[in-house]
């Protein structure tokens, strides 16, 4: 996300203590630099973060009057596809200098810290006053700590110390951590706020009216939560020239080098549907391969493909009996390629700008596996880029507009109808 929300503090209900409550999921762990989720900032030599350390380990630093503490988890936070909700409970007054600052991920507290530098009793902790504003989604002094990713769900308490239960559960059915969409029992306090909660709106939701405004970058709305969690491109699966964005929906290559990428949630049996536009200029094919595959190896990749290039030929590698075919129908930048993939059947099938993409009467994209493990996948060479819409509602930062389709269970908005059965590649759309 190389965007930032900001407000400016106002007199605080207090300086000893407060929670923060975060959803976020993070969708690279290619950058060198740390990824601010949040910051209180006056100075470089007054303020406090959470933040992703380049790590990938999660940290609490604060600063004020030359005195600091720091705490940062041994643990790391790789998983480019799932949400984690952090909670963080500072309260100085404590007596044991452990709970001064207490870290939980999904409900469950961090008590092992490679760094473990706690807050003297009753320190006064950098916020409180006008000369601080509250951002979240890079470092406020500026430079290059940008989170890469999604949020959801942000609460700020100003004055009380809450444990994650205010804000998530546990599923009874399935023991998994969850949202809770509705807080109860806080009192936010005169900085306190309750922002993106039902979408990319700023408006406080908590009573305060501690309103965020759009400082940098563009806010955009994803269909992508913690209770439905979209499919995007793996950082983590993706040959080393490739670069990310927009939550790594969007994938490119600069290099003459062929470089393959791999989507973050593999399918069985089922019937899915994603859309990729065309942009960049560069050579690229996009479709499926078996999720087996090494995505960091282009050759791995291509060994069990299925994929529909801009030079209109579809390589079907690895399948017995089939072979390569010309479809007479080439795509470029701006063209809106669909994907429709019916491992019941065996059968997947390319979309042009919402037409099938066939050659004579049938459609040479059926292939003889069936019900096996497949991915989305896609490989870019020489300024390709792809921009994926798994359902979550955007291409890149260009957010769809006036479209109503949400597919079958209402899971996913796309820019063109996706044949009958089909779903989106997301949680919900595996369990239907």
């Amino acid at each position: 996300m190389t965007t930032r929300i900001v407000r400016t503090q106002v007199t605080g209900t207090s300086t000893k203590k407060f929670t923060l409550s975060a959803w976020v999921k993070k969708t690279s762990n290619t950058t060198s630099n740390d990824q601010v989720i949040f910051d209180n900032y006056a100075s470089g030599s007054d303020r406090m973060t959470l933040y992703f350390t380049s790590a990938a380990k999660l940290g609490f630093y604060a600063i004020k009057s030359g005195s600091d503490f720091n705490i940062v988890t041994n643990r790391v936070f790789r998983d480019v596809n799932a949400w984690y909700h952090i909670v963080l409970r500072v309260d100085t007054d404590q007596g044991n200098n452990a709970h001064r600052s207490r870290l939980y991920i999904n409900g469950t507290e961090e008590t092992s810290f490679g760094t473990a530098q706690y807050a003297s009793s009753g320190f006064a902790l950098p916020m409180g006053t006008s000369s601080y504003t509250t951002g979240f989604g890079w470092y406020g002094g500026g430079g290059s700590s940008v989170f890469e990713g999604c949020m959801s769900h942000l609460n700020f308490i100003d004055g009380e110390d809450r444990t994650p239960d205010y804000f998530g559960a546990t599923d009874s059915t399935t023991g998994e951590w969850k949202i809770k969409t509705s807080i109860s029992g806080v009192t936010y306090g005169n900085n306190g706020f309750f922002i993106l909660k039902d979408g990319n709106s700023l408006t406080d939701q908590s009573g305060e009216n501690n309103n965020f405004t759009l400082n940098t970058g563009t806010l955009s709305n994803t269909q992508d939560c913690p209770s439905n969690v979209f499919c995007t491109m793996n950082s983590l699966a993706a040959g080393s020239d490739m670069t990310f964005g927009n939550g790594s929906t969007k994938i490119r290559n600069d290099v003459g080098t062929w470089n393959s990428g791999l989507g973050t949630i593999a399918m069985g049996t089922g019937k899915y549907y994603w859309e990729v536009y065309v942009h960049g200029g560069g050579d690229n094919n996009t479709g499926v391969t078996l999720s087996s595959a090494d995505g960091t190896t282009h050759s791995s990749v291509d060994a069990g493909r299925v994929v529909y290039s801009r030079n209109g030929y579809i390589y079907r590698e690895g399948l017995s009996g089939q072979g390569n075919v010309s479809t007479g129908v080439t795509y470029a930048d701006g063209d809106y390629i669909g994907v429709a993939f019916d491992s019941e059947n065996g059968v997947l099938t390319f979309y042009k700008n919402g037409t099938a993409v066939t050659n004579g009467a049938t459609t040479d994209t059926s292939f003889l596996r069936t019900n096996n493990e497949y991915i989305p996948q896609c490989g870019l060479y020489n300024g390709g880029e792809f921009r994926f819409n798994f359902g979550n509602g955007a291409f890149g930062s260009t957010q769809l507009t006036g479209t109503t389709y949400q597919g079958d269970g209402n899971n996913g908005i796309f820019k063109y109808d996706p044949p009958t059965g089909f779903t989106a590649l997301s949680t919900k759309g595996l369990n239907q």
